[in-house]
């Protein structure tokens, strides 16, 4: 097979309906739209209109809210970090957003980078970063550790 040789599927395409071209086309005159009403007209959109019924979405009540304000950050787990310093990619004595993003642990700075407790850590890690959990901060200095928030 060559590539002048490539073909569609018999049926695999249709030809578009040309409509408004003479009566004898079967879809002429009106082109398919019926008589007279909104709907013939051009420029129609009706979407979401019930036909004088309330509509769904303003029957439903409105729920939650979104915070303009709330910081997205960029999560760490304890067991990710001494992954990576068991690999060989982070060193224990210093790390911080830059080596973070550098070692692949996370992908975004976003508002900050959150350390959280997953997991276990057993390096004296030295950490900078700009949140952290009560739970990760203790598991950290257990191990020898410091974390530093900015």
């Amino acid at each position: 097979m060559k590539l002048n040789e490539l073909r569609d599927n018999p049926g695999a395409t249709k030809d578009r309906i040309r409509v408004g071209r003479g009566i004898s086309s079967g879809k002429g005159k009106t082109a398919g739209r019926g008589q007279k009403g909104q709907k013939s007209r051009s420029g129609v959109s009706i979407h979401g209109f019930q036909g004088g019924q309330m509509p769904i979405y303003r029957q439903l009540p409105k729920r939650g809210f979104n915070n303009r304000f709330a910081k997205e950050f960029a999560v760490i787990n304890l067991d990710s970090i001494q992954k990576a310093i068991d690999a060989g990619k982070l060193k224990a004595e210093e790390i911080n957003v830059e080596t973070l993003l550098a070692a692949r642990l996370i992908t975004k700075k976003l508002d900050g980078v959150r350390l959280l407790a997953r997991g276990a850590i057993t390096s004296a890690a030295n950490i900078s970063v700009n949140a952290a959990s009560k739970a990760a901060v203790a598991a950290v200095e257990k191990a020898g550790g410091k974390v530093n928030l900015l």
